[in-house]
């Protein structure tokens, strides 16, 4: 057997079952260089709490540049958050690989991306063209993309306050 043959027999020993809404797994992306900034002063734990609704939250990434500092970094771990810092400063390209990697985990039911930047929209396109519910999370004060709102299933739209003003 090739080794791409012992790959795709993976699949029969997966946990592959139908769900219902409760039983599904969220991946939550957040970009933390656009979202996560002292003017939009948003908490962590109040995005938890939204998701809840949908489902589980399994897997939640923020994605930070070189110049986050260490104590955001702290709180963010303190959270339940997995920080991801990446070199060189280009977040976008990270954030959309590991978009990808959720969209093809068969695990992942759930696709929420917590940006305000058009540039995810084929993420969100490629998650739906995969059989995959999409949450976009952003705020009308913070320049909030019209395309990812009317693109995604669900959109949360927070005010600068922390509350929802649109789900």
């Amino acid at each position: 057997m090739r080794k791409f043959e012992k790959l795709a027999s993976l699949n029969r020993y997966m946990p592959l079952r139908k769900k219902g809404a409760e039983d599904s797994n969220i991946g939550l992306l957040v970009d933390g260089p656009n979202i996560l900034r002292k003017e939009f002063d948003l908490d962590l734990k109040v995005i938890k709490n939204l998701l809840d609704v949908s489902g589980d939250l399994r897997i939640a990434k923020v994605l930070f540049n070189q110049y986050a500092s260490d104590k955001l970094i702290e709180a963010v771990v303190n959270q339940g958050f997995t920080p991801l810092v990446v070199a060189g400063g280009d977040t976008d390209v990270h954030m959309a690989v590991e978009a990808m990697e959720l969209i093809y985990n068969p695990n992942i039911d759930i696709i929420a991306l917590m940006t305000r930047d058009a540039d995810f929209l084929p993420i969100i396109n490629k998650a739906k063209e995969n059989g995959k519910e999409t949450i976009v999370i952003g705020g009308v004060d913070y320049g909030f993309s019209i395309a990812l709102k009317n693109s995604c299933d669900k959109c949360i739209i927070l005010s600068t306050e922390g509350e929802v003003l649109e789900s």
